[in-house]
């Protein structure tokens, strides 16, 4: 049989029960083989088959003749459905999948079934939702299969992520004839991007095992691999009045998939054995923008009145919140207590200050440990602390930007800020940031030294110390809140878990 199927060209055929994929692909011509690669090495659950759905969306490239001819070398079914024009971007391509086997139910039209047709919808058992960038690991699908099979009532199992750590670039020599071929690949990258890899897998790493801790319920099931029961969408369509189970109204369409799907009493989990790899965002810029719309997408589904949706994980999320917010007014607070103080003479150190120091050092230094395949570089930089200190600040960033945008009347497009960063036609500001913050400190310094005098006085000292002290105290019993809460984390990562 042709691997490149057009299903309403098959009449009768004996259909056997089917997991189906679909991969939504935007100008993927150089990713989506090695997508299809991971797909090709999987075990199949006994007598079920495995249909492959790439939807050429908007594609300008070659992704279409990539996929068939994918599909033509690896002996796998694929059906390529191209969109045009489709302004609902991921959302929009997976609605189109889902219409190409369940019925567009805005057709004015009704179009009769073939006789396969009718036996293909009730045949499909699972639907595999992936990224065009994504790959799964061997054994990752059977391992999603027994995860969603396992109960009635699940309606959706997502695979554990892991950031694929680039090739050294030092590895490939000037001279190569395939030099920029290879740069373009995404496979290689330099000591920064490695760094950026590395730190999101981390990051990744730590929220796997925080799941896995609290039973393994997920409050977002990741698009780059997650294995749905067809009826839990199909729930979620008749609920809803929807033309497809992928709504728009959110930059986190998968987050408020599975909140629906929680809504109506499905279980959403992730799998303990199933792994698929995913690429990070390689640039302080990229990440930002990824961060920027997930984050958002977050806090816009936590306050958004329109989406009358609560999630189980509604207080953890919100508590997450108020955490990212603690650390980073811990952090001002001791800046401006830490200026003071010195430039008035009135600091006095304790060693007391080391303590939250070391449980970070300690806590990242398990983390590095139980993040897959990690460097021993990872493990030192993790220990070390300052590593993960640059990333949470970026992270902190992004926090306050979300939350500005929040409260702005104007909505962002996220998806389109993020796309434009990876192709590159928008700048970060990060060295003219980097630049103003050393003037700022450069200029609290001079002024600190040319009124030293001022500063340090009986008058200047007298009227700040009662101020300082209390801040003191504020921030002694918010450090103990922080320590307390890695204290907590560190007892978490005892168990056998793994990311």
């Amino acid at each position: 049989m042709n691997p490149a199927i057009d299903i309403s060209a098959l009449k009768r055929v004996y259909v056997k029960p089917r997991i189906v994929a679909f991969i939504p692909a935007h100008n993927e011509e150089l990713s989506i083989r090695d997508c299809l690669e991971g797909l090709a090495d999987q075990e199949l659950p006994p007598n079920v088959e495995l249909d492959v759905f790439v939807i050429a969306d908007n594609c300008t490239d070659r992704t279409e003749e990539e996929a068939l001819k994918a599909g033509q070398e690896l002996d796998l079914r694929i059906i390529v459905l191209k969109t045009e024009g489709n302004k609902q971007r991921k959302v929009g391509a997976l609605n189109t999948a889902w219409k190409s086997i369940y019925g567009d139910v805005m057709e004015l039209y009704e179009n009769k079934l073939t006789p396969f047709q009718e036996k293909y919808k009730p045949a499909v058992k699972a639907i595999l939702g992936m990224d065009a960038d994504s790959r799964l690991a061997p054994k990752a699908l059977i391992h999603l299969w027994n995860g969603l099979m396992s109960a009635r009532n699940i309606g959706g199992v997502m695979a554990k992520y892991t950031m694929r750590m680039p090739l050294k670039k030092s590895s490939i020599t000037r001279d190569d004839p395939y030099y920029e071929q290879k740069i373009q690949s995404g496979l290689y990258g330099g000591a920064i991007q490695r760094w950026w890899t590395h730190q999101q897998k981390q990051d990744m790493a730590s929220w796997i095992l925080n799941l896995q801790y609290h039973g393994g319920s997920t409050y977002v099931l990741g698009g780059q691999a997650t294995l749905f029961r067809p009826e839990a969408l199909q729930k979620i369509v008749d609920e809803n009045n929807l033309d497809g189970p992928w709504q728009n109204d959110s930059d986190v369409e998968d987050m408020l998939l599975t909140w629906q799907l929680q809504k109506l009493k499905w279980k959403t989990l992730i799998s303990p054995d199933a792994r698929c790899f995913v690429d990070a965002m390689r640039s302080y810029h990229t990440y930002r923008q990824q961060r920027n719309k997930w984050r958002g997408g977050t806090v816009d589904l936590l306050t958004n009145k329109d989406i009358k949706i609560k999630t189980r994980h509604y207080g953890m999320l919100w508590r997450s919140q108020m955490k990212t917010f603690i650390d980073l007014f811990i952090r001002i607070l001791f800046f401006l207590l830490l200026t003071v103080s010195i430039s008035t003479d009135q600091f006095v150190w304790s060693w007391v200050w080391i303590i939250p120091v070391a449980l970070a050092s300690i806590l990242n230094l398990i983390l590095a440990l139980k993040t897959p395949m990690s460097r021993p570089i990872d493990v030192f930089l993790g220990g070390l602390v300052i590593s993960t200190e640059i990333y949470l600040w970026v992270n902190f960033l992004t926090f306050i930007q979300v939350w500005l945008d929040k409260l702005s009347p104007y909505k962002k497009d996220g998806w389109a800020q993020q796309y434009q960063a990876e192709n590159g036609t928008t700048r970060s500001k990060l060295w003219q940031g980097l630049g103003l913050f050393a003037l700022m400190i450069a200029g609290i310094v001079l002024a600190s030294i040319h009124y030293r005098e001022f500063l340090t006085s009986t008058e200047i000292q007298e009227l700040t110390e009662p101020y300082l002290r209390f801040g003191w105290l504020v921030l002694t019993y918010l450090t103990i809140f922080a320590s307390s809460v890695m204290i907590y984390k560190i007892w978490t990562l005892r168990s056998r878990h793994k990311a």
